[in-house]
C-alpha cells in the first residue's frame, strides 16, 4: 500500500519527539496482540529521545498489562481521555459529573440488549445479570466487581461505557445522541459507546500530555481507527488512519497507513527511526 497525504506532501519525520497510538484496531492485532516488532521499534523510539504514548478506550490496567515490557516508559492516556498516568504519577483525570451518572443509567434501563460498565480509575463496575458479556468484558478492563445495581455506586466515574454485541453506532446511539448538548458522546469501536465529561476526550488529554513535554502539533505523530481518535488526530501534523479505520477517521486524518493486522503502525515507526 502507497502511504498517501491528501495534499501530496512529502513526509519529513526528523523533527517527530512523540508518539500516540490508540490500541484496539491501531496498535493491536485483531487477535488483540501487540508484536514483538514493536517493542524492538520502541527501543529505538527510546534511544532516539522519542516518548510514547499509548491511547485507548481501555482500563489503565489493561493497557498497562498489553505493554507490560515498557510500562515504566510510556504514557498512557486511558479510558478515552479520562485517565493519564505516567508510571504511578497521575496527569489528568476527567471524571463524569456525579449528577449526570444515574440519569444515563436510567436511560440505559430503557434500552434493549445493551451492557452497561461504570468505568473508574482502578475497576470497571458492571451488572450482575450480565454473565455472558463479563466473559467479553475481561479483554478490555483486567480490574472489575459486578454488582447487583449500578446506582448503589456512590464513587468518581470516568465515564459509563455501552457495549452492544452487534453495533454500537446502530443500536445504541440513536438512543443517547441527543445527551451530547451536555456531555460527550462518543462511539469508540464496533460494539462499544462512551459517555463521559466533555474533555474527556483523547484530544483534550494529549493537548494537556503535549503541554506538559513543550511538543508541537507537528513534532507528534499519532494513529487510529475509530471515531474516538478524531480529536487527538487533529493534534497532529502527523496523523495517520489505519486500512481498517472507520471512514471519518480517514476523512480526519492527513496520512494513512496499512491495517492493524498488517503493521500498519509498525510500517510507519520504521521509516521514522530511518529519518
Amino acid at each position: 500500500m502507497k502511504y498517501l497525504y491528501k495534499k501530496r506532501k512529502r513526509m519529513d519525520l526528523s523533527k517527530i519527539k512523540m508518539v500516540v497510538t490508540d490500541m484496539d484496531g491501531t496498535l493491536l492485532n485483531s487477535k488483540h496482540e501487540v508484536s514483538d516488532r514493536f517493542f524492538e521499534l520502541h527501543q529505538n523510539l527510546k534511544d532516539k529521545g522519542i516518548q510514547f504514548v499509548a491511547a485507548s478506550g481501555r482500563q489503565y490496567n489493561s493497557i498497562i498489562d498489553k505493554l507490560s515490557p515498557i510500562k515504566n516508559d510510556i504514557i498512557v492516556i486511558a479510558e478515552n481521555g479520562g485517565f493519564v498516568m505516567q508510571q504511578n504519577k497521575e496527569l489528568l483525570s476527567t471524571p463524569l459529573p456525579s449528577s449526570i451518572k444515574n440519569n444515563i443509567l436510567n436511560l440505559i434501563d430503557t434500552m434493549k440488549d445493551v451492557h452497561p460498565v461504570l468505568c473508574t480509575k482502578n475497576k470497571a463496575y458492571l451488572l450482575n445479570s450480565s454473565k455472558e458479556f463479563a466473559q467479553k468484558l475481561k479483554e478490555f478492563y483486567s480490574a472489575y466487581e459486578m454488582l447487583e445495581d449500578l446506582k448503589d455506586y456512590k464513587g468518581e466515574v470516568l465515564k459509563v461505557a455501552i457495549y452492544h454485541f452487534e453495533s454500537s453506532e446502530h443500536y445504541i446511539y440513536p438512543h443517547v445522541r441527543h445527551l451530547e448538548e451536555n456531555i460527550k458522546v462518543k462511539v469508540s469501536g464496533q460494539n462499544w459507546l462512551d459517555l463521559s465529561d466533555f474533555n474527556a476526550h483523547k484530544g483534550h488529554a494529549l493537548k494537556k500530555v503535549q503541554e506538559l513535554y513543550h511538543i508541537l502539533p507537528e513534532e507528534t505523530m499519532v494513529f487510529g481507527d475509530y471515531n474516538n481518535d478524531l480529536e487527538m488526530l487533529a493534534m497532529s501534523k502527523y496523523s495517520f488512519a489505519m486500512a481498517n479505520a472507520h471512514k471519518n477517521v480517514k476523512e480526519t486524518a492527513n496520512y494513512r497507513t496499512e491495517s492493524n493486522d498488517n503493521f500498519g503502525v509498525e510500517r510507519i515507526l520504521e521509516k521514522l527511526i530511518r529519518s
